[in-house]
């Protein structure tokens, strides 16, 4: 084997090794929250909404139709403001098809007496061949298929997003990371997706189903999820390997 080859062997063993070492001996390493997108969105401070001549009356008024008020709107509308996705996936599916088709068909011509040519005809026949039997014809085709699809989904959760970014149209473009590390686990959920202002409730929480190309990952990473995939060798010969 030559130098060049070992070398670039021994960078594919180590890049393919680089995604375990994180938690290799010690639990995985939480991802920073200052480099999110959700972050970014609460750094801008975005326009005001209306323009407020004595902003000392309007907080000291219980009726004011400011979001810090008693009665004031404190549903997300603007980027960097925070909403509750709820997430209460119960689906149930099941579907089966069964066909059966089937035919059978015969047909049969005999000449034992047609002013006596086949027998004439058979004197100079090779030996084992007649016409008594001009045509015999025969035919059985069966075909038959059963399929049944089943699935079953349910999650429960709930995640704080953040708006990122309101479209010229005013739909609120969001959001949102969970990370849960237990031991030497952890779990992350992540959703984004787009919703309209109108859709959250007054509780400033907004369901999975009103969420527009909603993209929910549910999953994790660690010394479990690890043991449970199967090695980069062994998916590499899954895609070359024909059989």
């Amino acid at each position: 084997m030559s130098p060049s080859i070992r070398l670039s062997f021994c960078a594919f063993l180590l890049l393919s090794a680089c995604g375990r070492l994180d938690h290799l001996g010690r639990p995985p390493t939480l991802t920073e929250a200052e480099d999110s997108d959700e972050h970014a969105a609460m750094l801008y401070p975005g326009l005001p909404l209306t323009a407020e001549p004595d902003r000392t009356v309007d907080r000291a008024s219980l009726w004011s139709g400011g979001r810090q008020s008693l009665l004031g709107d404190r549903r997300a509308l603007q980027r960097g403001d925070i909403l509750t996705v709820v997430i209460e996936i119960d689906e149930e599916a099941a579907i089966s098809n069964r066909t059966s088709r089937s035919r059978s068909g015969s047909e049969g011509l005999r000449i034992p007496q047609l002013f006596g040519l086949p027998q004439r005809a058979n004197e100079d026949l090779p030996e084992g061949a007649s016409l008594d039997e001009a045509v015999s014809l025969s035919s059985d085709s069966s075909s038959s298929g059963d399929g049944t699809v089943r699935r079953q989904e349910e999650l429960t959760l709930r995640v704080a997003a953040t708006v990122t970014n309101v479209l010229p149209n005013g739909v609120l473009a969001i959001a949102g990371t969970q990370e849960v590390r237990v031991n030497f686990e952890l779990r992350e959920l992540l959703v984004s997706g787009y919703v309209r202002p109108e859709d959250i409730s007054r509780q400033n929480e907004i369901t999975y189903d009103k969420i527009a190309s909603a993209r929910i990952s549910y999953g994790g990473r660690g010394q479990i999820t690890d043991v449970q995939q199967p090695r980069y060798g062994q998916q590499i010969l899954d895609m070359i390997l024909p059989f």
